[in-house]
């Protein structure tokens, strides 16, 4: 299985923030180290050109993240403070997730060791998220003729906001988000189909919510890709994420995911989205389980 993976993926933020930047990295070398991906697996992005950005978000905004302009309002809302290197790694990431969107079609399934940052708007960062890289990325595929259809499944526990605003309108493309419903963000734009869970959600009841949901969504809308948002912050343990599923429930909620897709032949690209354990090792074991899973079913 081929995955998109920079060094540049990591960005300098100060030590005491509570993003993991380093899990990129972590990621990269674990997934290695356990066999789980080779080195031949690995295709590095270059930046992605802004002319793309363009096509989700405002030219005022990707100029000012590639200029270093935001206002400070804007810097507190996005959650990061802007550094040369933090746009860079946008840049890169978003060219890794629409790289992993043209290897799953050649392959059947690919990677992104990065992504998901669903909470980006049109003019806005918000949630440690800087540009939308899915957005960006259906678009670009769709505009090139790659692709016509496309659903997002996001299980990140925080409701992909910036994705369901930027598609609100667009029949093409069907965005499904599992989330806590009383967790952030507080103001939900409608996605296609929101599953909002109560706090302290655990495995089986998750499990059978997320299940009944696909089943839905597939026998209606049948996409030609599916970007999958395997957010870790639904455990437990997770700083901000409020449900109660186990590490094993997680595993097998990639599972349930990777194998109703795949099954159904539809190209599917896997993304990390958020995450928040108590360590980074936690977080890092946490997010290999999808590829650990992808490996499995032979992929």
């Amino acid at each position: 299985m081929r995955v998109s993976y920079s060094p540049g993926y990591y960005a300098t933020i100060p030590n005491e923030h509570i993003f993991p930047m380093k899990k990129f990295k972590g990621l990269h070398s674990y997934l290695l180290n356990k066999r789980i991906l080779s080195e031949s697996d690995i295709v590095e992005p270059s930046m992605v050109d802004e002319s793309n950005l363009i096509t989700a978000h405002t030219q005022r905004y990707v100029k000012a993240i590639l200029n270093g302009t935001l206002e400070r309002k804007e810097e507190r809302r996005m959650g990061l403070p802007w550094t040369q290197s933090l746009a860079v790694r946008s840049r890169l990431a978003v060219q890794g997730t629409l790289n992993a969107g043209l290897m799953a079609l050649q392959d059947g399934i690919a990677g992104n060791l990065a992504g998901g940052t669903h909470h980006a708007m049109p003019d806005l960062g918000e949630g440690f998220c800087v540009f939308n890289d899915v957005a960006v990325a259906i678009k670009v595929l769709q505009q090139s003729k790659w692709v016509n259809k496309v659903m997002v499944i996001d299980c990140d526990v925080h409701q992909g906001n910036g994705t369901a605003h930027i598609f609100a309108d667009d029949p093409s493309v069907f965005t499904f988000s599992v989330h806590g419903a009383k967790n952030y963000p507080f103001k939900k734009p409608p996605s296609d189909l929101d599953v909002g869970l109560p706090d302290k959600t655990g495995d089986s009841e998750y499990h059978k919510a997320l299940i009944g949901a696909l089943d839905s969504i597939l026998n209606d809308f049948e996409p030609d890709l599916v970007y999958y948002l395997g957010g870790i912050d639904p455990l437990e343990t997770d700083h901000f994420g409020r449900l109660s599923l186990t590490l094993k429930g997680l595993r097998e909620r990639e599972r349930i995911v990777i194998e109703t897709i795949t099954q159904k032949d539809y190209p599917l690209v896997l993304l990390l989205s958020g995450g928040y354990a108590p360590t980074l090792e936690e977080t890092v074991i946490a997010h290999s389980q999808m590829y650990e899973v992808a490996k499995e079913m032979g992929f």
